[in-house]
C-alpha cells in the first residue's frame, strides 16, 4: 500500500510541476515588468478558471492528501510519546550512609603573641 501511494505521489508531483510551468503568469507582458498595467490588482485581473488552473488545483489537493497519508503510514507502529519509553518501576536505591567527618579544627583568627628569644 505504501509503495502504491508513493508511486501516485511521485506522479502527482511531476504533473503538478509541469502544469505550473505551463501556465503563463498574470500580466506577463513586457509592460508589466516596467510598471505598466498599474490599474490591475496586485495579483492581476480575476478571469475564468481555465483547464490548467483546475488541473493545478486538483493536483495540489491530491498532493496534499498523499503527503498526509504517507506521513500517517510512516508513523504507524512507532510510539508517539517519549514517556512510554521511561522505566515506570521505582528505582531501588540504598540509603546513603552518613559520611564520617573529622572534627573541624578552628584556626585562630589572631596570631599568637610572639615570644622573646631566650638568652643563654
Amino acid at each position: 500500500m505504501v509503495v502504491l501511494l508513493t508511486v501516485v505521489h511521485i506522479i502527482v508531483c511531476v504533473f503538478l510541476i509541469v502544469v505550473v510551468l505551463l501556465q503563463s503568469g498574470k500580466s506577463a507582458d513586457i509592460a508589466a515588468a516596467f510598471g505598466g498595467g498599474g490599474s490591475q490588482t496586485a495579483f492581476g485581473p480575476r478571469g475564468a478558471a481555465t483547464a490548467l488552473t483546475r488541473a493545478t488545483t486538483a493536483a495540489a489537493i491530491i498532493f496534499m492528501l498523499t503527503s498526509i497519508a504517507l506521513t500517517i503510514m510512516a508513523g504507524k507502529g512507532k510510539s508517539g510519546s517519549v514517556l512510554e519509553k521511561v522505566n515506570t518501576a521505582p528505582a531501588q536505591t540504598q540509603p546513603q550512609a552518613p559520611a564520617q567527618q573529622a572534627p573541624a579544627q578552628q584556626q585562630p583568627t589572631t596570631p599568637p603573641p610572639a615570644q622573646p628569644p631566650q638568652q643563654k
